[in-house]
């Protein structure tokens, strides 16, 4: 079990419903840096899949996210379980919750990964039965900037604070799980993911980038990446098809190269 886990389990364990929902940093108790105007608390975001086939990547737990993953991992621990399973139990349950799942399951599908792992669906890899994805995020704790969710700035690898994270608690889960394919979200994240590789902690093999954060502000986005929403010549100017396009091909082919189930 984690030792952060075992060290802010009390204060998990102690906080109400209401309480973790109106601030996910519990006053500052779960505290684990501080730096300017960045901020990085606790949430119990530990659990490490072994046998996971594929990683999905984000950039770091929301405070949306957070907030889920200390209510479950509270709940859990109100009913009986022990460490451990309250862990796995609630990262499975908060990791890429809300409307972000939905879009992330259809790019996932879209894409052919369930295929690969012999699967009815990308959204069978939320099922706490199956083993075959691990949930995980650049920054694995959760990172705020100026109070608000960290979306990128500063950069995680040009700032010691984030890097030591990377450092840390990344590196950590690419040595575990150095033969998975690594599915990072949006650049932010691929850029987490690629300090890795330069580190020589992962294969380059290893890695498929170019999926989209399925962030709602990536509607448009990824509604065309999915083949749905406007036509090319109606796209905003924030839209690239031609790099979308791109980038697809290129997640299409290297899921292929994943070892069917």
């Amino acid at each position: 079990m984690s030792g952060l886990f075992s060290r802010f389990r009390s204060h998990i364990g102690a906080a109400s419903l209401s309480e973790l929902k109106a601030d996910v940093t519990l006053g500052g108790r779960p505290m684990l840096d501080r730096q300017g105007h960045l901020t990085v608390s606790y949430a119990p975001f530990d659990f490490i899949n072994h046998q996971a086939r594929v990683v999905i990547v984000g950039i770091t737990p929301g405070a949306k996210q957070a907030g889920e993953v200390l209510a479950e991992a509270r709940r859990q621990l109100a009913t009986g379980a022990d460490g451990a399973m309250a862990l796995r139990a609630a990262k499975v349950y908060a990791s890429f919750s809300g409307a972000m799942r939905e879009g992330l399951i259809s790019m996932l599908d879209h894409v052919g990964l369930h295929r690969r792992l012999n699967i009815s669906s990308s959204a069978r890899l939320w099922d706490p039965h199956c083993k075959l994805a691990h949930f995980t995020s650049a920054l694995r704790y959760p990172v705020f900037y100026k109070g608000g969710n960290y979306r990128g700035t500063p950069s995680m690898t040009g700032t010691p604070l984030l890097r030591q994270y990377l450092a840390e608690y990344l590196a950590e889960e690419a040595r575990v799980l150095s033969r998975a394919l690594w599915i990072p979200c949006g650049s932010t994240a691929a850029r987490g993911v690629r300090w890795l590789v330069a580190q020589g902690v992962l294969s380059p093999d290893q890695v498929c980038d170019g999926l989209l954060h399925p962030s709602p502000a990536n509607v448009e986005r990824v509604q065309y990446f999915l083949g749905r929403g406007r036509p090319r010549a109606e796209l905003s100017a924030n839209t690239d098809p031609d790099v979308i396009d791109s980038a697809k091909k290129r997640i299409i082919a290297k899921i292929a190269t994943l070892e069917a189930a």
